[in-house]
């Protein structure tokens, strides 16, 4: 039964502008062997850019996420595919320069008929519309902190991510030696938690990265059975702001055993939550989508 956890911070979203939130730390480039994991903008109903998240996509037409990162006011989600640096579109910085409000610049970058800039923060590879958990809560996100997006269009990709069998990861809680229980996490992050003014721009570059963290903690009376807690240091990297929704992979594998979920603390240091998705209410829900376990 999913319980209530202790205080925890959201591995919440970048915003647009400075401001806290979580990235992958002490990772590196992904180098393509990720294709399928993307960074989302949300967008509220008028258009204007909200906050970042990290996903993965599932299906050609289904990209998985955390819940924190659909809930409202996102109204519609925007997402990129490429490894990065992904820099903000020049047209939409000079439209906020002229003193245009950010939903009316996003309206200027799809249609100026510009194409030389990434489109970032406005129009991305393709768009769809956000659906959350149907007992999600923003007051104990933690619960159940998943969150999907349904495409508008198709999107092809040589490899999709897959879902997990009914409660897989019950098994690493008798496997011997956790610290030999690895997972691949990956995201468009910070590098690291709030860096000084001047260091800013080279930590929300907005790259997709991986890092290798261990498992610290499953099944027990902090997590439960809805979430894991990663290791996040130097030695293993971690996850950072930024990286909410972004897949952590069982081992080498495309398989997401979970969405970055939490930190317990704003340092983006010591460990990093992961919500499960091989619950039953997480594969039932998921279902209802088109997706299935492997």
């Amino acid at each position: 039964m999913k319980r209530t956890l202790a205080v925890l911070t959201a591995v919440l979203v970048v915003g647009l502008f400075a401001g806290s939130a979580f990235a992958i730390t002490d990772g590196e480039p992904d180098n393509g062997r990720h294709p399928y994991v993307g960074l989302m903008l949300a967008q509220d109903a008028a258009g204007a850019p909200l906050f970042r998240c990290s996903g993965t996509l599932m299906s050609a037409t289904v990209y998985l996420t955390a819940g924190h990162c659909t809930e409202a006011p996102a109204a519609h989600i925007e997402i990129w595919f490429e490894e990065g640096p992904i820099a903000t579109d020049p047209a939409y910085l000079a439209a906020i320069a002229a003193g245009n409000t950010r939903a009316q610049a996003c309206a200027i970058v799809r249609t100026d008929g510009v194409d030389t800039g990434s489109g970032y923060p406005c129009e991305g590879d393709v768009g769809g519309t956000p659906y959350t958990h149907p007992q999600y809560d923003p007051n104990a996100f933690f619960l159940y902190d998943l969150g999907v997006v349904v495409l508008d269009e198709p999107y092809a990709s040589s490899t999709y991510g897959a879902l997990p069998q009914l409660r897989q990861l019950d098994e690493l809680k008798t496997q011997r030696g956790k610290q030999d229980v690895t997972f691949t996490a990956v995201g468009y992050g910070l590098q690291q938690s709030f860096p000084d003014a001047a260091s800013f721009k080279d930590v929300a570059i907005r790259q997709r990265l991986v890092s290798y963290p261990r498992l610290i903690q499953i099944n027990n009376g902090y997590v439960r059975d809805f979430s894991i807690l990663l290791s996040n240091n130097a030695h293993t990297g971690g996850t950072c702001f930024g990286d909410s929704g972004g897949p952590n992979f069982i081992g080498d594998s495309n398989v997401v055993g979970g969405v970055t979920s939490f930190g317990k603390n704003g340092n983006c240091a010591g460990t990093g939550g992961v919500y499960r998705v091989d619950q039953p209410d997480d594969l039932a829900w998921l279902a209802t989508f088109g997706l299935t376990p492997a």
